[in-house]
């Protein structure tokens, strides 16, 4: 199911349509002002970057340990390996599991009861 764009030549909007059956004919209208002048515009593509990538822009966990650093997940399970490094100690396989787990976007058990609350709710 492709995601098309059009630019309405009436009210200048720009508008993407979910095309759920490509082999039907497609017309597509202005949503905003209904106008069927609309031309397919070229989409943007999505760009990802690599686990190195994320790692060297962040900094070393020493060198980046403020609130920014942490915003992004996968940098506290950087830290934690950095600093059993650090000391010149073996990180227990289980921690490394819950690390791995993590930046493949599964949550540690104690953390699965919070998906759903939002940052502003407030506790009592």
């Amino acid at each position: 199911m492709p995601i098309y764009e059009f630019v309405c030549h009436d009210c200048n909007r720009k508008q993407s349509f979910l095309v759920r059956n490509t082999s039907l004919t497609f017309t597509p209208r202005c949503s905003f002002c209904g106008s069927g002048d609309l031309s397919r515009a070229v989409s943007a593509f999505a760009y990802h970057k690599s686990l190195s990538t994320v790692w060297e822009e962040s900094g070393e966990p020493t060198t980046r340990a403020g609130d920014d650093y942490y915003k992004d997940p996968r940098n506290i399970g950087r830290w934690a390996e950095k600093r059993f490094q650090d000391m010149g100690q073996e990180m227990p396989t289980q921690l490394q599991d819950k690390i791995q787990a993590a930046r493949e976007g599964v949550l540690p058990e104690p953390l699965k009861d919070m998906e759903s609350v939002s940052p502003t709710t407030a506790y009592d």
